[in-house]
């Protein structure tokens, strides 16, 4: 798991680079990377572009900080997801210096970009939402790379957002004693010998009308019942057993088919008969959706529905890959019209400089604008046509071209998208009653015997 946080740089945009770049927490700079400037020279290629900026406001760039888990991801993963983040972010218009701190007990990842993307040259807008998006991204990221992702369920309701993230990095005793349980359950056989290996690791347990732990160096005991409902000792009891799984947010209520209700699994349903009737209703109602979908889309056989499924899922596949493509294109010119853009502004100082009689001197004066010309040229050289620059114009227009086209390959996704999920959801509902089938036929030839 990964927790991040942001804060503004107003001031000491030098300084907050310098520490980020520390050649002793980055292994000598083997973990630094950038994009749309030179790590080396990133302040005052930050600096020009905020020179540009169309909006007011005293930000020159945004910190974010990624910090996982202690020997939860290596530095390769941890940078790459880094990577990975500050591009979601930063959507190709931002410059970015990212660092990966190694020299803690935890890895943790710095990204600094600029405030001002050089594209349209408008100000990031840090806020609430931008923030949950940044969180949701860096979890996302953390499930494809096999990383845990802590979800916030009915237990966090009332807790602020600085307890909740003192509990995903188990800095609280609570998200101590919580991952400490979560990882015995698959260990143990009873609750008993959870308690035994709870003590082993070191915490003190007492006994009485709630079981209650207390961690080395913890002042009070934790109940452990306090730690949401699928802490009580009846609970517990039961996921050793294999009879309940932690329960995970409920999904918002979609239209159209839907899972299965899993009467076996639900406890109410072995208590309460009214809930059991209901709940093969729905079971009714969403198998009559199975069937209606299937009848509309011309699927008879089981083998259909599953090379249906593996030719959707092979269009989604390519709609992604095309996606990609577009997206690193559209990079790549906005970073170059920076250049080119930068190369021109700047070019006007260099020719005075090669005039200068006291070149030393006036490097001096000018060394700013003369480290974005280097930078520039070097960066534009490889798109020379005939030795001169691309016509800026020409190349926005392209890139307008290119958003348009990203918009239309952005939509095909998405339905593609909702059309996997839909088709895996009534392979499962099929799944589901096929099985229930097998275990009547079972149940029947039982009898019979």
């Amino acid at each position: 798991m990964a927790v991040t946080k942001i804060k503004p740089i107003k001031s000491t945009l030098s300084k907050a680079l310098d520490y980020i770049q520390n050649p002793a927490k980055t292994d000598e700079k083997m973990l630094v990377s950038s994009f749309g400037c030179s790590f080396e020279t990133a302040d005052i290629e930050f600096g020009f572009t905020i020179s540009q900026a169309l909006d007011k406001g005293n930000n020159l760039a945004h910190h974010l900080i990624q910090s996982f888990a202690p020997g939860e991801a290596d530095y390769q993963t941890a940078h790459e997801i880094g990577r990975q983040l500050a591009d979601a972010v930063t959507k190709g218009q931002h410059e970015y210096v990212l660092t990966t701190h190694i020299d803690k007990g935890h890895i943790h990842n710095h990204i600094i970009f600029c405030a001002v993307n050089f594209v349209d040259h408008h100000k990031y807008n840090s806020n609430k939402r931008t923030y949950y998006g940044i969180r949701n991204m860096s979890d996302k990221l953390c499930r494809e790379n096999g990383l845990s992702v802590l979800v916030p369920g009915k237990g966090s309701k009332g807790k602020s957002y600085a307890e909740y993230q003192a509990e995903k990095t188990g800095a609280s005793w609570k998200g101590k004693l919580k991952i400490a349980v979560d990882a015995l359950i698959p260990q143990v056989s009873t609750f008993e010998e959870l308690l035994q290996r709870l003590q082993a690791a070191g915490y003190e347990i007492k006994q009485g009308k709630y079981i209650s732990c207390r961690a080395p160096g913890q002042e009070r005991f934790t109940r452990l019942k306090t730690l949401g409902a699928d802490y009580t000792e009846e609970a517990l009891t039961e996921r050793i057993n294999g009879k309940r799984t932690r329960a995970a947010k409920a999904p918002k209520q979609q239209r159209g088919v839907n899972l299965l209700i899993d009467i076996e699994n639900s406890i109410k349903a072995q208590e309460s008969k009214g809930y059991e009737q209901w709940a093969k209703i729905q079971n009714l109602k969403q198998a009559a959706k199975t069937l209606n979908f299937l009848t509309e889309n011309k699927i008879e056989q089981y083998a259909d529905l599953t090379a249906r499924i593996a030719e959707i899922a092979a269009e989604n596949e390519r709609a992604a890959d095309a996606l990609k493509t577009v997206e690193k294109r559209l990079a790549d010119m906005a970073v170059l019209i920076k250049n080119v853009t930068a190369y021109q502004k700047t070019k006007p100082v260099y020719e005075a400089y090669r005039a200068a009689k006291d070149k030393a001197r006036f490097r001096r004066e000018n060394e700013s604008s003369l480290i974005l010309f280097e930078a520039a040229a070097k960066a534009v050289k490889p798109a020379l046509i005939g030795g001169k620059l691309p016509n800026t114009a020409a190349l926005q227009a392209e890139y307008a071209a290119l958003g348009e086209q990203k918009e239309a390959l952005y939509a095909d996704y998405g339905k593609l998208k909702r059309k996997v999920k839909e088709y895996g959801i009534i392979k499962q509902n099929i799944d589901s009653i096929l099985k229930i089938e097998r275990q009547q036929e079972r149940g029947k030839e039982t009898e019979r015997g």
